[in-house]
């Protein structure tokens, strides 16, 4: 847990979740990535006394702070150890098979960031991990040791969007073979000197693109990701509202096109004259352009300058 008064994680664009979810209906609420508890503290804080809501995790201390941040609401919060991806499961086992509004934050947490030991930054030495689950048996230290060059070069371009992915993944195989690649600034510097010179000075550290697409891969952060979508669609009563902040392009991307299909599932031919094939919109989108955090919050907390909020509502 983190210590007494420190800050675990700042929520980002809370004022905007909370606009776009409105908890003041009431009913069930779920955070699919509980955090630090900022966001749920906040819908909870507007959630009338006969409202609930279910917050789910991976991290353990995550568990643990948010449920000391959180304890005030009593038995109106639930917290739950699970990944989101297994949401409906999760919440059955809870008596519980829909809901009236649903968050996924699917950002990194500043204490996932910050804290000693867990290797998620490039900008703080630390062993090789970057498990959000600490009890996972895939780690950072796997992947870059032990996984086919092939594969590193794959995931560098497709989930870092990193122009010099095989150069990148030639040195570290190269390195690896001399011994093994411990520590999060060893790497950092490895994937510098893999990029030509020219491309170093960048206003953040190069090996940033490298280590976001570690850190999917070891997490599983966009493999059914659009499932879980579906599945967070499929648990909200009509009306009910979901949203997702997003800090990248790819799941972005994701999610644009996943809500794009429940507002207009059809899959007619556009020359057709009439829709024939039956489907019919389940939501629709309440943000034609992304939400982002304005000069204000971007100023006060740099890390919510990437961030891109959307939202539907069922139908």
């Amino acid at each position: 847990m983190a210590e007494t008064g420190a800050v675990y994680h700042v929520p980002i664009l809370v004022d905007e979740v909370l606009r776009l979810l409105e908890p003041e209906r009431g009913g069930i609420f779920v955070d699919g990535t509980l955090g630090g508890g900022g966001h749920a503290e906040a819908v909870l804080s507007r959630l009338p006394e006969n409202g609930r809501l279910y917050g789910i995790d991976r991290d353990d201390e995550a568990l643990l702070e948010s449920s000391a941040r959180l304890v005030r609401f009593s038995d109106r919060f639930t917290p739950i150890k699970g990944n989101f991806f297994d949401m409906k499961r999760l919440l059955a086992e809870r008596g519980v098979t829909h809901a009236d509004g649903i968050l996924l934050d699917l950002g990194v947490s500043s204490h996932q960031l910050d804290a000693a030991g867990r290797g998620f930054s490039y900008k703080r030495e630390a062993p090789l991990d970057m498990r959000m689950d600490r009890t996972a048996s895939l780690s950072a230290r796997s992947v870059v040791n032990e996984w086919p060059k092939a594969e590193l070069r794959r995931i560098f371009f497709e989930y870092g969007e990193e122009r010099f992915s095989d150069r990148i993944a030639e040195r570290i195989v190269s390195e690896r073979e001399k011994r093994p690649i411990e520590t999060t600034t060893e790497l950092a510097e490895l994937v510098k000197s893999a990029i030509p010179a020219k491309f170093r000075n960048e206003p953040q550290h190069p090996a940033r693109r490298v280590f976001q697409a570690i850190r999917i891969a070891v997490n599983g952060e966009l493999d059914g990701l659009s499932d879980a979508i579906q599945s967070a669609h499929d648990l909200l009563n009509p009306g009910g509202r979901l949203a997702i902040l997003t800090f990248h392009s790819l799941e972005d991307r994701i999610v644009k096109n996943v809500f794009r299909t429940f507002e207009n599932p059809c899959t007619c031919p556009k020359s057709a004259p009439v829709c024939i094939c039956g489907k019919r919109p389940t939501a629709r989108i309440l943000t034609r352009h992304p939400i982002v955090a304005d000069e204000a919050e971007q100023a006060a907390n740099p890390r919510s300058t990437p961030a891109k909020l959307r939202a539907i509502e069922r139908i």
